[in-house]
């Protein structure tokens, strides 16, 4: 990895500042899932092993009024680390101040603070957000060293990423920051073959780049979700009611044209003459008749799909196969789940979103080499874009 981490430097007595990603789903103030925090405990184990004093931040959801500040207060996070980490943690509720800096100044070795949701500073002019240059030198002014771990918003330019990062401070990758980075950054640019990309989810126009960044990359790229219903209209299929980008139909042509034989789309299709579960299903190859629309792909497509896996050493997902979220429409998603997690000695990685939530609920997670916890900072880096948050921690 081209970029400093943090077993690149001393911690030793040092206040470590730590930007993890702790936007956890809550429900009336209780955390729902608490994997993002479990994520940042290597990196946060590590700065208190080496002596240091570990000060962690984060943003939860957005905000934008002080209304929106009702239930996203980080309060509830920092009760759960201190848990799962088997000691105090200090909550401070402010973002900046006073008591935050005497709370910070009275930190001993070992010590954790965790301050409050930064989105908190985007009431006023959305200083957060925006990368308000004061506000990044504040928090900047509070620590010795910069642990950049939140993967998560690498692709936003923020005051609490790049902001901190551009006054000079020594700043580093925590550990996840850096799986992730190897993980699909390697399986983008120095992949095992065959390897296999698998597009899903609704639009077309979510994934042009991340097609556009792997067709000279990828042995084959299969092609599932609502996505698929915009590449049969480009080839002059009928496709009933099913979602369509009428305006992304001539680039789907053009992306099936430069793709070739690389890329693969389902041969069939899981219907229904309504976007709900409780309706009758109906199984059509090729075509979708009028009054249905296509809302998972079909058996065949999930044979066709298991069979192009076989013997792949790199397979990247992004995307599920259809309305997972139904389970009359769960089943494509399901096949390329099991398909995947079954292969041997290969490296398997799911860019985050609705296909990792996905995982996680089937029950194939632990049968991944990697998830990402970043879907919008996965499909940027699947893209090829270069991350600001990434691109802010110094070089080795």
């Amino acid at each position: 990895m081209a970029k400093m981490t943090v077993k690149d430097i001393d911690l030793k007595d040092k206040k470590v500042l730590v930007r993890v990603d702790f936007n956890v789903p809550l429900k009336d103030g209780v955390i729902t899932d608490d994997t993002r925090i479990k994520a940042a405990l290597p990196t946060i184990n590590y700065v208190l092993e080496q002596g240091g004093k570990a000060i962690l931040f984060s943003h939860l959801g957005r905000v934008k009024t002080e209304e929106d500040k009702a239930g996203k207060s980080l309060a509830p996070v920092a009760k759960r680390l201190g848990e799962l980490l088997g000691k105090d943690v200090t909550f401070v509720p402010e973002t900046r101040g006073e008591k935050l800096e005497a709370a910070i100044n009275e930190m001993k070795d070992g010590d954790v603070v965790v301050f409050e949701n930064t989105r908190f500073e985007d009431i006023d002019g959305k200083k957060e957000s925006k990368n308000d240059a004061d506000l990044g030198k504040y928090w900047a002014s509070l620590g010795d060293v910069f642990v950049n771990d939140a993967f998560g918003t690498a692709h936003r330019a923020h005051a609490s990423n790049v902001g901190i990062a551009s006054t000079g401070i020594p700043t580093v990758a925590g550990f996840l920051m850096e799986k992730e980075i190897k993980f699909i950054g390697e399986a983008v640019e120095e992949p095992k073959r065959p390897m296999i990309a698998i597009l899903g989810g609704a639009k077309v126009s979510d994934k042009i780049g991340v097609i556009e960044n792997l067709i000279p990359k990828a042995d084959k790229i299969l092609i599932g979700g609502g996505m698929t219903y915009t590449f049969y209209k480009a080839k002059g299929m009928e496709i009933g009611n099913s979602l369509v980008e009428a305006d992304k139909v001539e680039l789907a042509k053009s992306l099936i044209e430069k793709a070739g034989d690389k890329l693969v789309l389902p041969v069939d299709s899981i219907t229904a003459a309504e976007f709900s579960n409780d309706v009758p299903t109906e199984e059509h190859a090729g075509d979708v008749p009028t009054g249905q629309m296509g809302l998972d792909i079909g058996p065949e497509t999930i044979a066709l799909f298991s069979e192009t896996l076989k013997g792949a050493k790199t397979v990247v997902w992004n995307g599920p196969m259809g309305v997972f979220e139904m389970s009359n429409f769960a089943r494509g998603t399901i096949g390329v789940c099991e398909a995947i997690a079954n292969l041997e000695d290969a490296t398997t990685i799911i860019g985050g979103g609705d296909s990792a939530a996905a995982a996680e609920q089937l029950g194939f997670a632990s049968k991944f080499t990697h998830i990402s916890t970043g879907g919008g900072a996965s499909l940027e880096l699947l893209e090829g874009k270069e991350l600001p948050g990434l691109a802010a921690i110094n070089d080795k």
